[in-house]
């Protein structure tokens, strides 16, 4: 007996990222037509944009706890979340979700120790890069991050909202990340997070100057062997960690 995946929707191009990625690791691992039950819910992501730019987290924890509370009942054992900026709200203090929530910079800094990664360069939203999220989950397990220069930010977030959520994908926007990430090579990183869940969708590992960490993926791939129990069930249910 397989545990039911709830998938808790942001941001719709990563969420569709994980959500196709999740059912094929589930054939990788199970056989032809073969996995995990999967429910994905999500309000679209219009609804707390401005909650975001408010920098509201309470608000926002509301809406995602809404959601939460349908995977729930829908019979989800355990939820993700893609979407890298909203664990920002999830690790904000207060109610519990009804179910536990497997963490994407947990699972992304769990693979950067395992690949011997010693310093990562972290692109993502601007509220990810400069919010607690990846130096909470970097930092708790020795490793050292960076992020890119002001400019740069805006540039990584500028091209999230205005074409990457919106799924339009660029050679322009692809060359503006690939010389982006050889600046933090120069920095002295020895891969890159990519820690918006589109970002895969325009950077791969073969056009990357550095090693990535694909986030979207790494959660998918995780939540399946939570599935199989080849993981341990997650316990953490929202507010700060340890």
């Amino acid at each position: 007996m397989t545990r039911h995946i709830g998938i808790l929707a942001h941001s719709a191009e990563g969420a569709t990222l994980c959500y196709r990625t999740t059912w094929l690791e589930g054939v990788a691992k199970m056989g032809p037509h073969n996995h995990p039950e999967i429910t994905l819910t999500g309000i679209a992501m219009h609804h707390a944009l401005d909650a975001w730019e408010r920098g509201d987290l309470p608000a926002l924890r509301e809406i995602f706890l809404a959601d939460a509370r349908k995977l729930a009942a829908a019979g989800a054992d355990f939820f993700v979340c893609p979407d890298n900026t909203a664990h920002i709200a999830f690790e904000a203090p207060g109610e519990p979700f009804p179910t536990p929530c497997l963490h994407i910079a947990e699972v992304v800094a769990g693979r950067a120790v395992a690949d011997g990664r010693t310093k990562i360069g972290i692109l993502g939203t601007d509220w990810t890069m400069t919010g607690p999220v990846y130096p909470g989950a970097f930092g708790r397990r020795g490793l050292h991050w960076e992020i890119p220069d002001a400019a740069d930010r805006k540039t990584i977030h500028d091209i999230i909202f205005d074409e990457l959520c919106l799924g339009i994908f660029t050679d322009a926007a692809r060359a503006a990340y690939v010389d982006i990430i050889v600046r933090l090579q120069a920095r002295g990183c020895d891969a890159v997070a990519l820690v918006c869940t589109e970002i895969p969708l325009l950077i791969t590992a073969d056009i990357s100057p550095l090693p990535i960490l694909d986030s979207t993926r790494l959660l998918a791939a995780a939540a399946v062997e939570v599935a199989l129990g080849e993981r341990p069930m997650p316990a953490w249910r929202g507010g700060p960690l340890d």
